[in-house]
């Protein structure tokens, strides 16, 4: 069941998911007003000269989006085991944000599985899709992410990102916020 995400005080809660290193964190510390709080660990297994560290609980932080909207930035961990926290971070979230990184061996299909995971507290009217490290590796394209996607019955925007650039992931959010505004017929 999808709740009411509105605030009166102007806040919305957005949701940031995706596999562990597809830049939930770095996103979330790039665009962040204020120190973030994270729930990183050093990795057991698995870790890499790039990642060492990944989430277990949720990461927060939080940024203006203008003078009367305080977007609160909510990151999952990626990790399957930690699936539980993405029902408790989906709820009450007014959009939801799903990074995907192509360099995956089917980062398209792991963009579905957190997009049905998600369905029962974002409507796909309200997400966003930003990919990833295309550059490393073109294919699959934005548009085999469209027509696969649309196909799933998700018709949701797909934007090519690099989360290490704060204006890449503020395009995302307000992608997401116009979408909403014309949800409701504010444009």
């Amino acid at each position: 069941m999808v709740t009411s995400p509105v605030d009166p005080r102007g806040e919305l809660k957005i949701v940031f998911t995706g596999t562990m290193g597809a830049g939930k964190t770095t996103a979330i510390r790039g665009i962040s007003d204020q120190a973030t709080l994270s729930t990183e660990v050093p990795m057991s297994v698995g870790a890499t000269d790039d990642k060492r560290y990944t989430t277990v609980g949720f990461d927060y932080g939080e940024c203006r989006l203008d003078e009367a909207v305080t977007l609160r930035l909510f990151g999952t961990p990626g990790q399957e085991r930690f699936r539980f926290m993405w029902d408790i971070l989906g709820a009450g979230a007014f959009g939801l944000v799903v990074l995907a990184d192509n360099t995956q061996s089917d980062p398209i299909g792991d963009v579905e599985q957190y997009l049905r995971a998600f369905a029962a507290h974002v409507p796909a009217r309200r997400t966003v899709v930003g990919v990833g490290r295309l550059r490393d590796r073109p294919s699959p394209s934005i548009d085999d992410y469209c027509e696969r996607l649309s196909a799933g019955g998700f018709a949701v925007p797909v934007i090519e990102v690099d989360v290490r650039q704060p204006g890449d992931t503020r395009l995302l959010l307000s992608v997401l916020v116009s979408m909403a505004e014309v949800e409701h017929g504010e444009v």
